[in-house]
């Protein structure tokens, strides 16, 4: 095979005519290319490389049949001989013109930071499209977040946007960083599948200034029921505050309605992605059927 001169998965973007990738075998947590590998652990290394981590076969599958550019496959050596699927997996990576590194146990523990690692850690380009570029359709639904701080709750909702055929997330403000391990592991695959968009507080109220479609936030001080609009009938945005402030005055401001999920026990308040949930299947009622 053919080898890249470059050995770091933190290379430019390849054509779409790349020559064949590299096959290294690397038994070594000390080796370079791991090292920078597990930096990709941290925000600031992702940031700066614009590349993440997604661990599982089935993660990669879903990725590269989602279209998404991979860098580098990490695989389990010995599961090379046990898994057809892995090793048909490798070398279409290869053939793509990404890196495989067949490794030992130690290594993707290293690089997974657990005891049980899976067989497959692709290392992939983040894709985030412009606030404007958002496709609504005629009457979709996106979800706009804003401060969500727990990488569970980010990857659960991205999860049940995907289930429900909702059209994307809009991340606003200081948000975590959807393309962390933990939150990656949470959407099952789903961050694959969902368009995001980033904007702070001020740029996306710039945007939706010129929003023709319905916004609605759920907020402590909403008088409507979530189940009083009619959400089929235009495109929606729906906004979701931060799991301790909820939204900010701003934000609030900017929503047509401020909607209220009724209770009756003694709860005070729902977990984030599970009110989001709620309001996703409601928001999506007329279009899902069995």
């Amino acid at each position: 095979m053919t080898e890249r001169l470059s050995s770091s998965p933190a290379d430019a973007v390849r054509a779409p005519t790349a020559a064949p990738g590299r096959v290294k075998e690397i038994t070594s947590v000390s080796n370079p290319i791991i090292k920078d590998i597990r930096a990709l652990a941290q925000k600031r290394h992702r940031e700066e490389s614009g590349l993440f981590m997604a661990e599982g076969l089935k993660l990669v599958i879903d990725a590269l049949d989602a279209g998404w550019t991979i860098e580098t496959l990490i695989v389990s050596k010995a599961g090379l001989a046990d898994s057809e699927l892995l090793s048909k997996t490798a070398a279409r990576v290869v053939a793509l013109g990404a890196d495989l590194i067949e490794a030992n146990n130690k290594v993707l523990e290293a690089v997974t930071r657990k005891d049980n690692p899976q067989s497959a850690v692709g290392i992939f380009r983040q894709h985030v499209q412009p606030l404007g570029r958002l496709d609504f359709g005629k009457d979709g639904v996106v979800v706009g977040l804003d401060r969500v701080r727990d990488p569970g709750n980010l990857g659960t909702i991205l999860r049940t946007v995907d289930a429900v055929g909702a059209r994307g997330v809009i991340l606003i403000g200081d948000t975590v960083d959807p393309f962390s391990l933990e939150a990656v592991r949470a959407t099952m695959g789903s961050v694959f599948s969902v368009p995001l968009a980033r904007a702070s507080e001020a740029d996306f109220l710039k945007w939706r200034a010129g929003f023709k479609g319905l916004v609605v936030g759920t907020h402590m001080s909403g008088a409507v029921d979530y189940r009083t609009p009619d959400y089929a009938a235009q495109p929606v945005l729906v906004l979701m505050g931060n799991e301790q402030a909820g939204l900010t005055p701003a934000l609030a401001e900017s929503c047509d309605r401020l909607l209220r999920i009724p209770q009756a026990g003694r709860a005070d308040s729902l977990n984030l992605a599970i009110a989001t949930g709620v309001m996703l299947y409601e928001a999506r009622r007329k279009a899902l059927t069995l």
